[in-house]
């Protein structure tokens, strides 16, 4: 979501929604300068967020039109692909330091997101999940996890380190989410894996 707002000059400039609270819980745990990738980013929000931090960031979606407002504040890469038209997925195994993909379910690539995530990695994932549909959109089970579904689909390749299919409020929805890491992964400042 982006809204613009004017400056004391009159220009319009972007006002980003605030991050995930679920991606800003477990984002500390990419490495400091790691590369971090956005799927369908949207209007940059998390890429956004990942910049502030010190993140070399990569944003991925069919239209990078609004996440372009964010060049010049660091490192970030945008490709303007769509995912869901056949071709293969744009990156390969262990690419990535971090991962981060909200408000977006296509199952045929979900086994190649999880595949990004490097060895020292985290994945962060957080959408829409089956009983959503008493709420309101999406409503369509194609874009409904179903319960237990990522935690199949990250536990062959990475450690969960949390786990919920949750109804949440403001607005009323159900959410699947999930964090997961590489086998090597070690959070920042800890001997063992998980937030601090």
């Amino acid at each position: 979501m982006t809204n613009l707002s004017t400056d004391s000059e009159g220009d319009a400039t972007p006002r980003l929604a605030p991050p995930s609270p679920w991606v800003e819980r477990f984002f500390g745990g990419i490495a400091a300068g790691g590369r971090v990738l956005d799927v369908a980013c949207g209007a940059g929000r998390h890429l956004a967020y990942g910049l502030q931090l010190g993140r070399s960031m990569v944003g991925v979606d069919r239209d990078v039109t609004a996440a372009r407002t964010l060049s010049g504040r660091g490192s970030l890469e945008l490709i303007e692909t769509d995912l869901e038209d056949g071709r293969p997925f744009p990156f390969g195994s262990g690419t990535f330091d971090g991962v981060i993909v909200t408000n977006y379910l296509w199952r045929p690539i979900l086994p190649d997101i999880v595949r990004c995530v490097g060895p020292a990695g985290l994945l962060v994932y957080e959408t829409f999940g089956a009983g959503n549909e008493r709420f309101g959109r999406p409503t369509n089970p194609a874009f409904l996890l179903q319960p237990g579904e990522l935690l199949a689909a990250v536990m062959p390749h990475l450690r969960v380190i949390a786990f919920e299919h949750v109804r949440l409020a403001h607005p009323d929805r159900i959410v699947q989410r999930i964090a997961a890491v590489g086998t090597d992964h070690r959070w920042p400042g800890a001997d063992t894996p998980g937030p601090t």
